[in-house]
């Protein structure tokens, strides 16, 4: 992503009229159309993201995949978002907004369709790492148009809280929509016609806007950056296997210096995809942190959870998807409430409680998937489906609200990269230990603990950060 005027300024000025996007005089932002279409797109994301969480076990099937492999399955998407949201964000400010949301969201469609027809797991893997790709270039696109019209601190806390509910109403509706159609190839075909027609719909509705700082794309620090993820999830894959095996030691450490040579590289380029000096910056390392955290602690155990219930408590995809949604519905309605906590409840704190409630969650469902019974999951579902929606509504305004204005893509595209960095290397962890610790239902409890200790680490890491 993006950076200040210097890779290490740390100070966050409050920008200036003139610093803000040129393009927006020219043309007036429609804010109730761009807060409902970058929604819908981003809804549309999120469904292509957890189609598979209910139709895991018949991909699989379909396209012959081992168990262990099946972690490429998940995580191809994420894989893609957490590599290319920095670029992303950082192309969205300099080189128009629209014109990225739009090229994303058009690519979403082509790829989701693609992957409908892929008849390997290489095949399927490669059209969902471009799929992430294409959602990295939506998705930190979206805050940054909002910002633009939404440009008062109400409006953009309302369009910033819509938003997030949307992003846990795509959550909910992708498994449903995989579940309630024939087979998973025609549900990826439905999903890429619906982005399709939101990039149809974009291209008459949206206003340009940028905020260009000049200087080239910053290339190397997003193939370093890439490449050191695709390092730590293979590592975290191959681990289920055996930990202290030479390959997964040899990818642990390629990804080590990797990240140092981004670091190296960051400092050195004009232009870098992210201002490291932001890093000393507390807003900004709670906007980070939270991503990170909720990719680990909640999103990771979620996406994997339902292919454990299908094979141990033998439901079927649709009715997997509806005991889903009690989680997920309940987070998009909270998400949406979220806004009017404002002003009373700083949003670190909101993740605090968000992290707090996960914990707990999860806790309850410690022995629940080897019980037999569905309904033993119902309390943790509840109760996770609340804090999921204290995490989802509280986070786009901390990242919107952690940098100056003009850098807004930036700032979504940061958060989210940490958020699905998480992500990606969570489901590799918690399909390693829920395969590789005996039977299915006592991997699925230590997988559980994980998760809450993971998400008992984010509470600690809100707490500590004062506000700057």
């Amino acid at each position: 992503m993006t950076g200040l005027d210097s890779p290490t300024n740390t100070p966050i000025p409050t920008p200036t009229p003139a610093a803000h996007d040129a393009t927006a005089r020219d043309a007036p932002a429609r804010p109730r159309a761009t807060l409902a279409l970058t929604s819908a797109a981003t809804a549309v994301a999120l469904m292509t993201y957890t189609a598979p969480m209910v139709t895991l076990p018949d991909t699989a099937s379909a396209l012959h995949t081992s168990l262990s492999a099946q972690a490429w399955l998940l995580n191809g998407t994420p894989l893609g978002l957490a590599a290319l949201l920095l670029v992303a964000g950082s192309l969205a400010d300099d080189y128009g907004r629209r014109r990225l949301f739009l090229s994303g969201t058009l690519a979403l469609g082509l790829t989701t369709v693609l992957g409908a027809f892929a008849t390997s797991t290489w095949q399927f893997t490669l059209a969902r790492i471009a799929q992430g790709a294409a959602s990295a270039a939506l998705l930190a696109s979206s805050l940054g148009l909002l910002v633009t019209a939404f440009p008062s601190p109400r409006g953009r806390l309302h369009a910033t809280a819509v938003w997030g509910a949307f992003v846990s109403g795509g959550i909910a509706a992708g498994p449903l929509i995989a579940g309630a159609l024939p087979s998973w190839r025609v549900a990826y075909g439905v999903l890429g016609a619906a982005a399709l027609l939101v990039a149809a719909l974009g291209t008459r509705t949206l206003t340009e806007s940028r905020a260009p700082r000049g200087g080239r794309p910053d290339v190397l620090g997003a193939l370093t950056f890439g490449l050191a993820l695709v390092s730590l999830v293979a590592a975290l894959t191959l681990g289920r296997d055996g930990w202290l095996r030479a390959p997964v030691g040899l990818l642990l450490a390629a990804a080590v210096v990797l990240i140092a040579l981004f670091v190296a590289v960051e400092h050195r380029v004009g232009t870098p995809m992210i201002d490291l000096g932001l890093l000393r910056h507390p807003p900004f390392l709670a906007s980070a942190a939270g991503g990170l955290f909720t990719g680990l602690a909640v999103i990771a155990p979620f996406s994997f959870l339902p292919a454990l219930i299908q094979q141990t408590l033998r439901l079927s995809p649709m009715d997997t998807a509806w005991l889903l949604l009690l989680w997920s519905g309940l987070s998009f309605a909270v998400a949406l409430q979220v806004k009017h906590l404002a002003g009373r409840i700083a949003p670190r704190l909101q993740l605090a409680a968000g992290f707090t409630l996960h914990a707990v969650a999860v806790l309850t469902m410690l022995g629940a998937v080897g019980s037999g019974s569905w309904t033993r999951l119902l309390p943790g579902l509840i109760v996770g489906g609340v804090g999921s929606g204290l995490l989802n509504g509280a986070l786009p305004l901390l990242a919107v609200d952690s940098v100056p204005r003009e850098r807004a893509a930036m700032g979504s595209g940061a958060q989210q990269t940490f958020r699905y960095i998480g992500s990606s290397a969570g489901v590799a962890l918690t399909i390693a230990l829920a395969t590789s610790s005996g039977t299915l239902a006592h991997g699925a409890d230590v997988a559980l603990l994980v998760s809450a200790g993971l998400a008992a680490v984010g509470v600690a890491s809100m707490l500590g950060l004062r506000e700057g």
